[in-house]
């Protein structure tokens, strides 16, 4: 055979490959409104800079017809290229062929990219759109998934791992998603343990796919999502900003930009965004863009317990994750999911190197018997271990309240914040002003000739003298009581002074956090 016969025979089978399942379920994949595997990589990386691996791997099972079947590229590619000059490892499962189901070999290529991103440090994301696992090769499959949870699990907190529900997403197939960092979906996507079909012949009850696991459900209700996206190309790109907030690995420090935005600028609106009203709400995202460079806040989890607001930002060029409470919703209360939402955030921020600052106006955890038994105390625990545990630099900021247990969660000085602030209008007490007064003053409001009367000059009296950030000033648990034009300036200079932080912690394999 010439060499001419053999780069013809190598061109074939390299086209045969990369037509996926052909051209026909390439137009139905558009019909649905979903890009090809091929075209979400092509669109997640800098152009021209995919390079793929495993390429001619092919299945080896022959059981059930398998053996009539030609599967190109097992229906997945894998590689790895570039996200703005930055190494990034990928696997996009192909629809198009055998509906981008799970086998041995299909885990196998997984498997392999995974071991490659974790030994060269570098970001991994996968693209899901699957039908599942492959029935045909049985036990196989389910070998297949437990290898790539596996290399998710050990990988976890190492490099960052971003998952990518492009289409169907059921059985075993959820729980990759489930243990990497971040979760972004689109609109044609949908994600279910166990689908609509299984559950009525099960529990007779009746669901669409998109009630049991669209977009909608995981990005609003379980918290599963915590991008949301209308189709792949919003994905991508949501994928693409997010990269440039991470560092490729545990090692190493987010990367910084250069901006115009003065270390220096005041920042006298946040007084103005801030009602003096204590029960008055107000968008505490306006607080973080006017902290931020050139106002920009990427926020994680917008529609899911939405009572705590958490993102990335960068101030003075430096990546910061940042904690808020938002008074728009629940009056900023942490419940169950919010203290999950928060707790999983600083835990990321934490293994990546991400400095954190926390915005506290919070009246307390919400009360109620559903809270109660849902294990709000449990779950209320996981913020204060994970703030707690956490030993990046950490700066916190009192905008308005700060009652009670929660003041505690929000990281407090005596839970380890390095710098603590408070604006003028901050109230540091056990509990509000009102309830206070009812327990303390509760014999002289009831002896009282004006019992109204003589209960709003007592809450009067226990205000000025307790609900202020000077008591907490005196006694060292503020380290400053700042106008709010002076905000941004300070933060950044304290994040700058504990840039070298170091912090030793007990020998220990891992600790045991409330899960």
């Amino acid at each position: 055979m010439s060499d001419g016969e053999r780069y013809s025979i190598l061109r074939q089978k390299r086209n045969q490959i990369l037509a996926g399942g052909g051209a026909d379920r390439v137009r139905k994949q558009h019909e649905a409104g979903k890009l090809t595997a091929r075209e979400r990589i092509d669109l997640l990386l800098d152009s021209g800079t995919f390079q793929e691996e495993n390429v001619f791997v092919s299945h080896r099972n022959t059981g059930f017809g398998l053996d009539r079947q030609e599967l190109p590229g097992d229906g997945v590619v894998t590689g790895h290229g570039y996200v703005d000059g930055r190494l990034v490892f990928v696997y996009s499962q192909d629809f198009t062929v055998a509906g981008g189901s799970l086998g041995e070999m299909h885990a196998a290529k997984i498997a392999r990219v995974q071991d490659l991103a974790l030994k060269y440090g570098a970001p991994i994301v996968s693209i899901s759109d699957s039908g599942g696992a492959r029935i045909q090769e049985g036990i196989d499959s389910l070998k297949g998934y437990a290898s790539i949870f596996y290399r998710n699990t050990i990988s976890s907190g190492v490099i960052p791992q971003i998952s990518m529900i492009a289409g169907p997403c059921a059985g075993g197939a959820v729980y990759s998603p489930g243990i990497m960092d971040f979760v972004v979906m689109t609109e044609q996507a949908r994600m279910f343990i166990t689908g609509p079909k299984v559950i009525e012949s099960v529990t007779g009850e009746q669901v669409s796919d998109d009630e049991l696991g669209g977009l909608g459900v995981h990005a609003e209700k379980s918290g599963n999502v915590h991008l949301a996206a209308a189709n792949d190309e919003e994905a991508i790109s949501l994928i693409r900003e997010l990269l440039s907030y991470l560092p490729s690995n545990n090692s190493e420090d987010a990367p910084e930009q250069e901006n115009n935005d003065s270390v220096d600028r005041t920042t006298p609106e946040i007084g103005e965004i801030i009602p003096v009203e204590a029960n008055k709400p107000y968008d505490v995202r306006s607080v973080i863009q006017s902290l931020a460079d050139n106002g920009r806040f990427f926020e994680i989890a917008e529609g899911f317990a939405k009572s705590i607001c958490v993102g990335f930002t960068r101030m003075g060029g430096q990546v910061i994750g940042v904690v808020a409470n938002q008074s728009r919703f629940l009056a900023g209360v942490l419940d169950i999911d919010s203290s999950d939402k928060a707790a999983r955030f600083v835990r990321f921020c934490d293994a990546f190197n991400i400095p954190l600052l926390t915005l506290v106006d919070v009246g307390g955890y919400l009360p109620g018997v559903d809270q109660e038994h849902g294990g709000i105390i449990r779950h209320g625990a996981k913020l204060l271990y994970a703030f707690s545990e956490c030993t990046v630099p950490k700066v916190t900021v009192i905008l308005r309240k700060a009652y009670g247990g929660a003041y505690i969660a929000m990281s407090c000085r005596d839970l380890g914040a390095d710098f603590v602030f408070a604006l003028p209008s901050a109230e540091i007490a056990v509990m509000g002003a009102d309830g206070a007064a009812q327990i303390i003053f509760a014999k002289e409001i009831r002896d009282a000739s004006d019992p109204e009367a003589t209960r709003r000059q007592l809450i009067a009296d226990y205000k000025e003298k307790l609900y202020n950030p000077y008591v907490a000033g005196e006694r060292g648990l503020v380290d400053d009581i700042l106008e709010p034009s002076e905000l941004r300036s300070r933060v950044i200079r304290s994040f700058g002074a504990a840039r070298n932080k170091r912090e030793d912690r007990p020998l220990r394999k891992h600790g045991n956090i409330p899960l």
